[in-house]
């Protein structure tokens, strides 16, 4: 049986006046030394409701409220991607590529480090991460890793400060998802073009790695999250989707963009919608995705 299509809507898009055609030293890397205006990604709510996004390349972290209203929440001098509340709700927790973890604070916008370095080494370059109940943070270190160079990581940040390497061989580890029961953690390797699935162990190790999902296309899956029934939504970066995968890893639909094809990144609500970041147009989807995250 062929997926369904699910054909998502636009929610809101990046007004003219925050855009910035400039070359940056993110596009020199990335996107071949075009001009890039914005690059959205890490969508998250706070508990007033509204929706906070990075934009990587100019180092700003975006908030838009529930009437759709855009403002510059913070400004620096970072590549800003991953977001994830902080369970207080009165911060965020920021994987910047440039400086490690940050902590941003909601009500004022201040930036300050929260982990920006390992034994003394930079890392290579965060990507997503994510909370679990207890806080403790997880978090995806993806640099320019790939199957040329498969030493991208996935490392657990305890309450105590404690830092754990999980995984050392992640060809590009991006999108960071918890199962229900916080037992599973599942990695999105973008340039193996597959979700690995970590088994988490009492003992606090993970054995017996493997690939859950396989897609294809010239980039990858991104960002993620899971419903309460255990269905994975994947949102890939070439092929101008979001695959909803069961828990056995099979295709049971797809939100196909409405605007242009990097789907990067998504959250679900708590009112039945998955919000959607489309980084080529600068723009926010929606489509009726029912449950919870």
């Amino acid at each position: 049986m062929l997926p369904s299509d699910i054909e998502t809507r636009l929610l809101t898009e990046m007004p003219a006046a925050l855009r910035r055609p400039v070359v940056t030293e993110w596009s020199r890397a990335n996107k071949r030394g075009l001009p890039v205006d914005s690059f959205l990604e890490g969508p998250c709510l706070d508990r007033a409701g509204n929706l906070h996004v990075t934009d990587i390349p100019h180092g700003r972290i975006l908030r838009i409220s529930p009437e759709g209203e855009w403002s510059v929440l913070a400004e620096y001098d970072g590549e800003p991607n991953g977001l994830a509340l902080h369970p207080s709700g009165e911060r965020m927790a920021i994987a910047d590529y440039k400086q490690g973890l940050l902590s941003l604070d909601l009500a004022s916008g201040a930036v300050t480090p929260l982990l920006t370095r390992r034994n003394s080494e930079r890392f290579k370059g965060p990507n997503d991460l994510l909370y679990a109940g207890d806080g403790t943070l997880y978090f995806t270190d993806q640099g320019q890793s790939g199957l040329h160079d498969p030493t991208g990581r996935v490392y657990r940040l305890r309450p105590d400060g404690g830092l754990d390497v999980l995984l050392s061989n992640g060809p590009s580890p991006n999108g960071i998802v918890l199962s229900a029961d916080e037992e599973v953690l599942f990695v999105a390797m973008t340039r193996d073009n597959g979700i690995w699935r970590l088994p988490l162990l009492p003992d606090g190790s993970t054995a017996k790695v493997g690939r859950f999902a396989a897609f294809h296309g010239t980039s990858g899956p991104d960002g993620m999250a899971m419903d309460g029934a255990g269905n994975l939504l994947v949102a890939h970066a070439s092929l101008g989707c979001v695959f909803v995968l069961s828990p056995q890893g099979e295709v049971l639909a797809r939100l196909r963009s409405c605007r242009g094809r990097t789907v990067t990144n998504l959250l679900l609500t708590g009112d039945g919608r998955a919000l959607i970041t489309e980084s080529e147009t600068g723009a926010i989807l929606w489509a009726a995705w029912p449950g919870p995250g």
